[in-house]
């Protein structure tokens, strides 16, 4: 029997979770876990609360509260608030025993995780993985002279790639670049720009990532058809620029102390990403060592190894992580590396193709895009989001979970708007799948019972081969899709289950022969009544991934009396099982969504108390002189050619002709709005004047003029008739 772990990046727990963490990581993982549990597999659930840095300090000092009181508090929050989403962490062992697994929601302040860490230290210390060197640190120095190290995400300058504004400390999220925090132009600090900025040296321990080039080179190459493009893009673009030893402690006050002696070590704490990242090993050990054994499972604390190591017979388990585009990186090429070289910690030999006795590396990152909100992206920091403890104190979380899956960002960022959030619920969710159920069991409860379910004598399932026929091609489609991590075609393949449904109703009519005397229509009306029961029940086991409340009371609804754990989606609509009963009233599975109504909460729960200085999208910019406007330069140009930029998913590379004898090359993020035959041949309009800079490894020396209507909807600005290429715009 296959052994699955899902890993699903750690949530920071210096706040509450918002949706852009739903959608990014914590809805995929579980639907993911609750599908591999209904393929009758061994599944393993690591994951937990990020605890450690600079931020949670930083936010314990506003709240004048210690670091683990703010851990403590947020831990508890997004705890239950996973929970209350339906996420399965609240079963640490699985129902159907444990040695099919369980999960585990765990943290990095846990004992158990820092002595492990520590233990990882120590390993690829004496392996020669570590090295010890000097570096050059920011530090700010305010005005009393006190100083403060500041981490990579309180620098913020010009890149030194792009030269894009406000680019991190050490990642430009505008063109993707990596470096050195020393590196940016023009640093400031983010906590008080008006400290004086100085570089001091620095003693710390960097991983030898150089030493993992070849065989990370090779790992990626073998992963090219499982990887999405985000995931193979910015996977190559980091192996292309070439790896270097990145940093693993830091002059940081929280966190895991360093398991060295010395007065030198004393200040220093390991650094948080390369702590985090090995919360997925040390979850797995944890859960053996609290759950697993204690509950009896054959293997005891060593039960962990089914799911972490390479077996004897060569069938290795699965590994599948989940997290959000930002945090590609850190599980393509630096969390491998951490476990090649503790693989290679023994025979000193680095390796990507892990042998029996071995700790795994990926089978797939599925990494999504982001989710907007009105155009801008979800942040703790800047307070912006729609806060999942609030949404789950309003709505219900199946629908949630139906929207966010039917809108998930796997390849495009997507935009969280209120107004089709009801669209979807109420013409999806209620109007297909939860007016379907309701139907059939509200016409099947108005036949006469004694006890047993009205149907059974009008249950022939032979007469309705065809279809039962497609709907199991539709449950194999969304099998093949949940087996690659493409959620929405799964789930629009189940939708259509509950849409042939409906027609199987419409057609068969049976309000028409509920009360009539008996006849061959009547009993074949009936008899597709019947099928429409099974397929009820189908749909419960099928849904239940992404909506696991209403599948319960839709199980109960349907009287059935075996454990849903128990159901293969395979056999979901096994045709033999007697029809089961239940003969209270049946309630509708979910209730209609006004959207005025919440058009008028949305502010409490998109800019609450504790988002006072979110930013307004909506918010007109202020005047500006005439002056600044007339310095921008506008002129036309032809469109000669289009071709896909090589290392950027959403981006063209545009040859434009911008005078009659003369082209510049412009990068443009058109690729999701436009074909390139739709773009060739076209006059356009660009800015000039723009400096040039590098978008991904290409030069941009200019920028198109385009309209957005934040629907969607972006259009290209073109001239009206002929004109020569480099007119002026005025």
């Amino acid at each position: 029997m296959a052994y699955v772990t899902i890993f699903m990046a750690w949530p920071y727990a210096n706040g509450p979770l918002h949706l852009g963490h739903v959608a990014g990581n914590c809805l995929p993982a579980d639907v993911q876990y609750r599908y591999e549990r209904a393929r009758g597999r061994r599944v393993l659930m690591c994951s937990g609360s990020d605890e450690h840095g600079t931020p949670i300090t930083l936010t314990a000092e506003e709240m004048c509260i210690s670091p683990q009181d703010v851990v403590d508090k947020y831990h508890e929050i997004n705890t239950k608030a996973l929970a209350d989403l339906g996420c399965s962490w609240v079963n640490p062992v699985d129902p159907r025993g444990i040695e099919f697994g369980g999960a585990l929601y765990n943290r990095t302040s846990d004992p158990l995780h820092k002595e492990m860490v520590q233990e990882v230290f120590t390993h690829l210390l004496d392996s020669g993985f570590l090295e010890r060197k000097s570096m050059q640190q920011y530090c700010s120095v305010n005005k009393e002279g006190h100083v403060r190290f500041l981490p990579d995400r309180y620098v913020e300058g010009k890149c030194p790639s792009c030269s894009e504004d406000n680019a991190r400390g050490d990642q430009c999220d505008s063109c993707g670049a990596t470096y050195e925090a020393h590196e940016l132009v023009e640093p400031r600090s983010k906590l008080d720009e008006d400290s004086e900025i100085e570089v001091r040296d620095t003693e710390h321990f960097f991983l030898r990532l150089n030493d993992f080039q070849k065989s990370l080179e090779a790992h990626c190459s073998e992963r090219q058809d499982v990887w999405k493009p985000n995931v193979r893009s910015m996977s190559k673009n980091w192996l292309d620029m070439g790896l270097r030893a990145r940093a693993v402690t830091r002059d940081i006050e929280w966190g895991i102390e360093i398991p060295l002696d010395g007065d030198d070590w004393a200040s220093k704490r390991i650094y948080v990403w390369f702590e985090a990242v090995q919360g997925y090993y040390t979850c797995a050990r944890i859960w053996a060592e609290r759950y697993a054994a204690p509950s009896g499972h054959s293997d005891g604390i060593d039960a962990w190894e089914n799911w972490w190591k390479v077996p004897e017979d060569g069938d290795s388990p699965r590994h599948i992580y989940f997290m959000g585009k930002d945090n590609i990186p850190f599980h393509t090429i630096i969390w491998p590396a951490i476990i090649m070289g503790l693989n290679a910690s023994d025979s000193s030999e680095i390796s990507h193709s892990p042998t029996a006795g071995d700790l795994l590396l990926e089978d797939n990152v599925s990494s999504n895009e982001y989710l907007m909100l009105k155009g801008g992206q979800f942040s703790k920091s800047r307070r912006h989001g729609v806060w999942l403890p609030s949404y789950l104190e309003r709505y219900d979380p199946d629908a949630l979970r139906y929207y966010l899956s039917i809108n998930m960002p796997e390849t495009h960022d997507t935009d969280f708007r209120w107004d089709e959030y009801v669209d979807r619920v109420n013409n999806e969710l209620i109007g297909t799948y939860g007016n379907f159920v309701h139907r059939v069991m509200t016409l099947t409860h108005r036949l006469p019972s004694d006890g047993e379910n009205p149907l059974a004598s009008f249950d022939n399932p032979e007469l309705h081969k065809n279809t039962i026929d497609l709907v199991g091609e539709k449950i194999s489609s969304a099998i093949d899709s949940m087996e690659r991590q493409r959620f929405k075609e799964a789930l629009r393949s189940i939708m259509g289950i509950a849409q042939m449904g409906n027609s199987i109703i419409q057609e068969a009519a049976p309000w028409k022969y509920l009360n009539e005397e008996d006849s061959a229509e009547r009993r074949q009306s009936l008899s597709s009544l019947a099928l429409s029961w099974r397929i009820c029940s189908c749909l419960a086991v099928c849904m239940r991934p992404f909506t696991p409340f209403s599948s319960d009371r839709l199980w109960s609804m349907l009287g059935n009396k075996s454990e849903m754990d128990s159901i293969l989606l395979e056999e979901s609509m096994d045709a033999i099982v007697p029809l089961s009963w239940n003969p209270e009233t049946p309630a509708p599975l979910f209730s209609r969504l006004d959207l005025e109504e919440i058009l008028q909460s949305e502010e409490s729960l998109s800019d609450s108390k504790d988002n006072d200085d979110a930013p307004n999208p909506d918010a007109g910019g202020g005047y500006i002189e005439f002056d600044d406007f007339m310095k921008v330069e506008m002129r036309t140009g032809r469109i000669i050619s289009v071709e896909d930029h090589p290392n950027a998913d959403k981006l063209y590379v545009i040859t434009l002709q911008d005078a009659p004898d003369s082209t510049r090359t412009v990068c443009a993020g058109l690729k999701d709005f436009y074909e390139p035959s739709e773009l060739e041949g076209l006059d356009v309009i660009f800015v000039a004047n723009l400096e040039p800079r590098k978008l991904r490894g290409v030069l941009s020396e200019g920028m198109l003029l385009a309209a957005d209507d934040e629907d969607g909807n972006v259009r290209v600005l073109t001239t009206e008739g002929e004109i020569s290429s480099g007119s002026r715009v005025k």
